[in-house]
């Protein structure tokens, strides 16, 4: 697997666990704020799923579980995992048309 010991797949790698972390920090930040601020500003839902899909739905599904946030709204029960396979998917057929497969 050449891409990832080229620069652009390391840049590549480090976006995505960028994404992921943040996205990941966001929910934890939520919950915190859900839980014990009153009049706390939260995060919008709608950025939730925006980082979901520009490939932070791992970090955003990892932050639900943990964090047990979001759990009990059925869009995130299925968005979120649809919006995996969907990033999956997304990685899957670039790569295909590149040729790094």
């Amino acid at each position: 697997m050449q891409f990832f010991t080229t620069t652009t797949g390391q840049v590549l790698i480090a976006l995505f666990a960028v994404i992921n972390l943040f996205a990941f920090f966001l929910m934890a930040r939520d919950k915190r704020k859900a839980v014990h601020g009153k009049n706390a500003e939260r995060a919008p839902e709608g950025f939730m799923f925006f980082l979901a899909t520009v490939f932070g739905s791992v970090g955003v599904y990892l932050g639900m579980i943990l964090f047990r946030h979001k759990t009990r709204k059925w869009y995130f029960q299925i968005g979120i995992p649809l919006l995996i396979i969907q990033n999956l998917a997304t990685v899957y057929a670039v790569w295909m048309v590149i040729g790094l497969w």
